[in-house]
């Protein structure tokens, strides 16, 4: 496997869901603490500026994956970078879960 990272974005509803499935994928949970401090962080983000983005670590049983969110100005749709997909099968995963948040 070459390629452990992707980026692409989801409707900001889409976000908790987002990291409460991916979580669940490398055997950590992500509870109502996890995505308080996300929610509490994603409003003084912007996609557009370098330094604009916010990180959180998922550490899972054996591994662990690093999320960048970031608002997209002007709208409801919120960045998304995942970094330290190690398999093919996580990134398969992480993949599904973007096209899947990133409709409707």
């Amino acid at each position: 496997m070459t390629q452990q990272w992707m980026e692409g974005w989801v409707w900001g509803g889409n976000v908790r869901p987002l990291l409460e499935l991916l979580s669940r994928y490398m055997g950590y949970r992500f509870d109502d603490i996890d995505y308080e401090t996300v929610e509490a962080a994603l409003p003084g983000t912007d996609d557009e500026r370098p330094d604009g983005w916010y990180a959180y670590p998922l550490i899972g049983v054996d591994r662990v994956v690093q999320v960048r969110l970031a608002n997209a100005v002007g709208s409801d749709v919120v960045c998304v970078e995942i970094f330290g997909l190690d398999t093919e099968e996580l990134w398969i995963r992480a993949d599904t879960l973007l096209s899947a948040f990133a409709s409707g």
